[in-house]
């Protein structure tokens, strides 16, 4: 008798985040069972509490970097990983949390906490790819399942994950909807974002928010001079650029042009 091949083993962690992406992952239904399927789910505390050691073929990671235990805890997850990919706008770009990069933190810790000395924090929250190496990033906030499966299956098959790299205009087009900026005036981060959402804010007459992070080579710039033809004025444009995002390069930039 032949013996059984052996499956891939599949790791989640989790760092400074709300769980929304792991929660993506679980909320595949019907196609988590093809994932199980397909690999050993051998440590998703998220889901369950039974833990399998490593070395794992492919870990998912969740969060940013934000306190000097997450910096030695993700070495540790490197070293027993053997691709490595980030999973939302926390771990590819700092998150919500990156917002604290352009502020006092000591400030915040002594106002919140009532014994701040006992608070073991670093002065930014940072991506993971700031720490370790890392295979491939998905963005968004949370992640768009589909996406999440099409790495999953990358991975299975050896390639290279499909994922858009043009703007989110372009799926405001595929679904009919009428540009918020041109018909209403209305600021959008559409342009400079990447696609994955559906488009779901302007498709309600929104603007988009930027949750998937910039585009390939996003033309920040013009999007501001544009802004501000519509009125938007610095300190708006600067709180545009500064959201789930934040600490992504090319919005991190612009920001600074407007500060």
């Amino acid at each position: 008798m032949p013996s059984k091949q052996r499956k891939p083993t599949l790791a989640v962690w989790k760092f400074a985040s709300c769980d929304g992406c792991q929660l993506s992952l679980l909320d595949c239904e019907d196609e988590l069972l093809q994932v199980a399927g397909a690999v050993q789910i051998a440590n998703f505390l998220e889901a369950s509490s039974a833990v399998q050691p490593g070395p794992y073929d492919l870990s998912l990671v969740e969060g940013s970097i934000t306190t000097p235990h997450d910096a030695e805890r993700i070495q540790a997850i490197r070293k027993s990983s053997r691709f490595l990919v980030t999973i939302g706008a926390c771990a590819t770009a700092g998150g919500i949390q990156a917002l604290r990069n352009f502020a006092d933190v000591e400030e915040f810790t002594r106002i919140v906490y009532a014994k701040p000395e006992y608070i073991k924090t670093l002065k930014h929250s940072t991506p993971i790819s700031e720490h370790v190496k890392v295979d491939f990033e998905l963005r968004g906030c949370p992640i768009n399942k589909g996406q999440l499966l099409e790495v999953i299956s990358a991975f299975l098959h050896k390639r290279r994950p499909n994922i858009p790299q043009h703007s989110v205009c372009l799926e405001c087009k595929a679904r009919g909807t009428v540009c918020v900026m041109v018909a209403q005036g209305t600021p959008c981060l559409g342009p400079v974002t990447q696609a994955g959402c559906g488009a779901i804010c302007p498709a309600y007459q929104r603007g988009c928010y930027g949750c998937f992070g910039p585009q390939e080579n996003p033309n920040t710039v013009a999007l501001s001079a544009w802004w501000t033809l519509l009125g938007l004025d610095e300190a708006a444009q600067q709180r545009a650029f500064r959201t789930y995002n934040a600490g992504a390069k090319a919005f991190s930039k612009e920001a600074e042009r407007h500060g």
